[in-house]
Formats: structure tokens, C-alpha cells, sequence
């Protein structure tokens, strides 16, 4: 496809075009309890759309571009495991934590009330 967008979430930039799945760390704007399936949900931190030949971009975010989209599933990431020895002291930690992500789908892409193809 020709037209994507870059958007901000999570604190990673993403490019992102219509019909497909992406997963995410988190979304600042949700709690956990509305981190549910099929979600609904609109990104307005979008820092660039490109349709075509045509770029738009914003400073820092586009005004009047919004990427409409749904939750497909949250779900935990591999566990990462932190283990700390000090030699000769005997001390030693292990510990491990699983971070929470999520996977959504881009329905469509708007700019000023029109979608984009």
C-alpha cells in the first residue's frame, strides 16, 4: 500500500498502514481494565501520513489526523530474567518480570474527517 502513517504510542514510533496488526508495550491513555478485545481505539499523536506522492507532516503531531483502530488481544511477553552476583560476597539476586503488550489492527486512517486510501 501506498498510504501509512507514523505514529507515536508507547514511546516507540511505529508505521503503520490500514489492514494490518501491530503490537505495542502499552497505551498511556487506557487503564487495564478497558484493555479488553475487540476495543475501540484512536491514535492522535500521528507525526507524518504519506498517500502517494503527498506527505503531510506535523510539528510535533499532525492537527485533524487520527488513526482509528481496535484491540485484537493483550497478552504477556517472554519473561526476562535479571540475576546480579557480587563476586566474593556471596550475594547474589535473581529476579524476572513479564511486561504486559497488547496486539492491534489499524481500521482506517483519517485526515481532516477524510479517509485515507
Amino acid at each position: 500500500m501506498s498510504t501509512y502513517a507514523i505514529i507515536e504510542t508507547g514511546g516507540q514510533q511505529l508505521r503503520v498502514e490500514s489492514g494490518r496488526f501491530y503490537n505495542i508495550r502499552h497505551f498511556a491513555s487506557l487503564t487495564s481494565s478497558e484493555l479488553k478485545q475487540n476495543t475501540k481505539i484512536l491514535i492522535y499523536r500521528v507525526l507524518m501520513i504519506r498517500q502517494k506522492s503527498n506527505i503531510d507532516i506535523g510539528y510535533p503531531w499532525l492537527k485533524g489526523a487520527v488513526v482509528k483502530g481496535r484491540i485484537l488481544h493483550p497478552y504477556l511477553e517472554k519473561k526476562i530474567t535479571i540475576y546480579k552476583m557480587i563476586s566474593k560476597k556471596k550475594t547474589r539476586r535473581k529476579l524476572g518480570h513479564r511486561q504486559k503488550s497488547m496486539r492491534f489492527v489499524v481500521d482506517s486512517i483519517f485526515l481532516n474527517g477524510e479517509e485515507m486510501y
